[in-house]
Order: structure tokens, then C-alpha cells, then sequence
């Protein structure tokens, strides 16, 4: 078993391009439904549609993806080449997003973000699974994955807190007189694309991956899903995923909303984000040593919970009469939202790591990018479908963009954005209480795959 501590100029050069794909990714997340309805005046409704299908389509695009990255086998490696091969396609559609021509009109906006959107999305599994995949290949250690991983999210959440400047920036432009929120815009889209081309390009020829994992996968494409469903541990996990992930991803989307029309106070939520964004990377040398003490499973459980509580408390905010207190409580929260977040973005993909390797328990391959795939796919579907809700929701409430909203209307957004959060977590961390798979039962997995490993090396 590979027991040495990995080299931190590897962890850096790994965690890397994770900054610029969370600069987008968040950047998509929080703006692109309010750029979408306040500036290009496309209805809520249509956007969600819009969002649905591009889950739809990651149906077919985050599977293909995975398998396709599993059996690649060329000199660069199965994830570093697909990793290369997704910064074109990624400055198209996160362009496109932020850039529609001022000519289109209302029914071409719309194709024009349909395909933006999608394509974005598309590009960005591209990268997305490879790169989780390829974490999972670098170190066996069941802790020194954390290490990895936790290195990751550190890095998206310190690109995600640039792009709260870059959101700023935006904000401030709504409300300037004659204000070019469009070309503001294109102009930082253009920057993104520029940090991310330079992370991932780094990172790949600063890596290195492991050659003996190349060639091990024989499944068909329907063979190898099959195996990660019947992966028991998997398939508690991606119920879960998909659980809490429904329950959260309204939150990236309604933020914004919250911010401006139940807590009053629009210029504020770059700093609201960043209050949540801080503790969530600042924390991630406290979780790894606390998973090392009472367990991955135990401390994650716990941040599940933290993160439930946290977004339940939200709910109270239309009910606070004064500005101030509605202002510290939603600092408050989010700031306690982000230590959790901290927790779940390093220990759930080292747990999903430990997940792989019972598969190859089983299999005998190696099949990261399956088994990330259908993560990133629960995920995405999740979202998908939450956005597709959230909009529909805003337009049956009666939401009328740049108005003050009614009783109602808000209530509509805090249920959203802080009790179906809290009753989602609560289910989800019940349901982990029930994973298996901890230090002890991955110890004795990962002694039988060396000695698989070393009676084929000496046969």
C-alpha cells in the first residue's frame, strides 16, 4: 500500500486548476439565473427549462465521459490528456454564457443560452471527472486522499472568493446610470478563461499519473455503471449525494434573490458569500486532522448536519423586522454554513475515493472515471432539478424582477433556501450513519489488492 506522504509540490500542482473552475462554476452558480432575468429579461421559468435540459443531456455526456477517460491509453495518460483537451471548449461556452450578442432577439436569446449553458456544462465534464479521477489515482493512503482532495477544494473555494469580486464588480454596475453590465460581463468572462487555460496547463505537465492503472478496464459501458450500482457502497453514497444536493442547490441559485429581496441589501452579497466561502477553505487543515482522530465517516455525518442547521436558520429571515439583524444573522449563518461545506468538500471525495477501491476489490479494475461520473451526474441532476423548480416557483409565487416582493414571495424563497435544505441534510446524514466502509474495512481491502499486486509482479 502506498503509505507515503504525498509531495506537496504534487497536492499544489493537483489542486490548481480547481481555482479557475470554481471561479466559473460559482460565477454560473449565483449569477448567471439573476444576469439571466434582471438584465437580459429572459422569464424564470424559461431559464429552469433551460437548466433541465442540460441535466438531461449530462444523462448521456458525464457517463460517456467517464467511461471514455477509464479506457484511454496513450503516453500522456487517461485523465491529464482528457483534462488538456477541455480548456477550448470551456472558454467557448462559459463566453457564450456571459456574452449573448446584442442583436438576438427574445427567441434567439433564448436558443443562444440554451446552447451556452449546455455547452458550458458539457465542457466542464470534460475536465471535472478526470480531475476527480485522477486524485483518486494518486495516493491509496486513506487519509493522504484527504489531504488531496482537501487541497482541491481549497483552491475552488479561493477562485470562487475571486470570483465574489468579479460578482461585485457586476452588482455595482446594475445600479450605475447607464450602467454596461453586459460588456462588464464578456470582460471577465475573457479573464476566467485566461486563469484557467494557464492552471490547467500547469497542472498537467507538472503531474504525473500511474501507469499500471492504464489498460485495466475490459467492461462495456453498461457493465461498468452496472458495477458502481451494485457497489453497495456507492449506491448508499449516490443517494445520498443526490439527497443533499437537491437540498443545497437552491441555495447557490436563490442567494442573490435572498440577499436583495428579503434581506435588503444587494451591494452586500459578495461579502455574504465570502463570509460562507472563507471558513469553507480556511477550515480544511481542521477537518483533515479531525477525520484522522474520530473517523471520515463520523466528521462528515457531523458536517452534514452543521450544514442543515446552518441553511434551516435561514428561514427566520422575512421575519426579523430590523435590516441589522436580518444583515448579522445571514453573516452568522453563512459563516457556520461554510465550516461545514469546508468538511463535505475534503472528506467526500476521499470517502468516494475508498469507494473505488472496494470496486477493484471486486472487479479487479480501475474505474475512477465511472464512478465519479455518476457522481457528477447525481449532482448535476440534482441542480438541474432544483433550478427547474426554484423557477417555477418564483413565477407561481408571483416574483416581478426589480420590485419589492410580497409576504408571500419571500416566504416562497426562505423555504427554499433554508427549510428544504435543513429536512434534505437531516435525511442525508441518517442515511450515511448507515456506510460501512471506514479506516478498519479499508485497511484489510487495500492489504489483499497489494498482494494481488505483488503476486502479479513476481509471477
Amino acid at each position: 500500500m502506498n503509505t507515503d506522504r504525498v509531495a506537496w509540490r504534487t497536492v499544489l500542482a493537483y489542486g490548481a486548476p480547481a481555482a479557475g473552475a470554481g471561479y466559473m462554476y460559482l460565477l454560473l452558480s449565483l449569477y448567471v439565473m439573476k444576469f439571466a432575468t434582471d438584465i437580459l429579461l429572459i422569464a424564470p421559468a424559461v431559464m429552469g427549462m433551460i437548466y433541465s435540459a442540460s441535466r438531461i443531456w449530462d444523462a448521456v455526456s458525464d457517463p460517456l465521459i467517464g467511461y471514455l477517460s477509464d479506457r484511454t491509453n496513450i503516453k500522456m495518460g487517461r485523465r491529464r490528456s482528457w483534462i488538456l483537451a477541455s480548456c477550448i471548449p470551456i472558454a467557448a461556452g462559459f463566453y457564450m454564457v456571459f456574452a449573448p450578442p446584442l442583436s438576438l432577439s427574445d427567441t434567439g436569446l433564448i436558443i443562444w443560452m440554451t446552447i451556452a449553458v449546455i455547452g458550458f456544462y458539457s465542457a466542464m465534464t470534460i475536465f471535472y471527472v478526470p480531475h476527480l479521477s485522477l486524485g483518486a489515482e494518486l495516493s491509496d493512503n486513506y487519509h493522504e486522499r484527504s489531504r488531496m482532495f482537501g487541497a482541491r477544494h481549497a483552491a475552488y473555494i479561493i477562485g470562487s472568493i475571486l470570483s465574489l469580486v468579479s460578482l461585485q464588480f457586476l452588482i455595482n454596475e446594475e445600479y450605475v446610470d447607464g450602467g454596461d453590465v453586459r460588456g462588464l460581463a464578456s470582460e471577465l468572462g475573457l479573464f476566467a478563461i485566461g486563469v484557467m487555460t494557464v492552471l490547467v496547463v500547469f497542472a498537467v505537465f507538472r503531474l504525473r499519473e500511474r501507469p499500471e492503472f492504464q489498460g485495466r478496464v475490459q467492461s462495456s459501458p453498461y457493465q461498468a455503471f452496472k458495477h458502481v450500482w451494485q457497489n453497495p457502497h456507492a449506491r448508499l453514497l449516490l443517494i445520498v449525494t443526490f439527497i443533499e444536493y437537491v437540498g443545497s442547490s437552491a441555495i447557490a441559485a436563490l442567494t442573490l434573490y435572498i440577499t436583495h429581496y428579503v434581506v435588503g441589501a444587494p451591494t452586500l452579497a459578495p461579502l455574504i458569500i465570502f463570509a460562507y466561502m472563507l471558513p469553507s477553505s480556511a477550515s480544511v487543515p481542521m477537518w483533515v486532522p479531525l477525520s484522522r482522530r474520530f473517523g471520515k465517516i463520523r466528521v462528515w455525518i457531523f458536517g452534514m448536519l452543521l450544514t442543515g442547521v446552518s441553511f434551516g436558520a435561514m428561514f427566520l429571515l422575512p421575519f426579523f423586522e430590523s435590516e441589522t439583524t436580518r444583515i448579522v444573522w445571514i453573516f452568522t449563518m453563512a459563516f457556520f454554513a461554510g465550516l461545514a461545506n469546508g468538511c463535505g468538500g475534503t472528506l467526500g471525495p476521499s470517502v468516494q475515493g475508498d469507494v473505488i477501491d472496494y470496486d477493484e476489490h471486486l472487479t479487479g479494475e480501475r474505474k475512477e472515471g465511472a464512478y465519479f461520473a455518476a457522481w457528477n451526474f447525481v449532482q448535476k441532476s440534482a441542480l438541474g432539478l432544483m433550478l427547474l423548480m426554484t423557477g417555477f416557483v418564483l413565477e407561481f409565487a408571483g416574483f416581478v424582477p426589480n420590485q419589492e416582493q410580497t409576504m408571500s414571495v419571500k416566504l416562497a424563497m426562505v423555504t427554499l433556501y433554508g427549510l428544504f435544505p435543513l429536512v434534505c441534510y437531516l435525511v442525508g446524514a441518517w442515511m450515511f450513519s448507515k456506510f460501512k466502509l471506514d479506516e478498519a474495512a479499508h485497511s484489510a481491502i487495500r492489504s489483499e489488492l497489494d498482494a494481488r499486486a505483488a503476486s502479479a509482479a513476481s509471477g
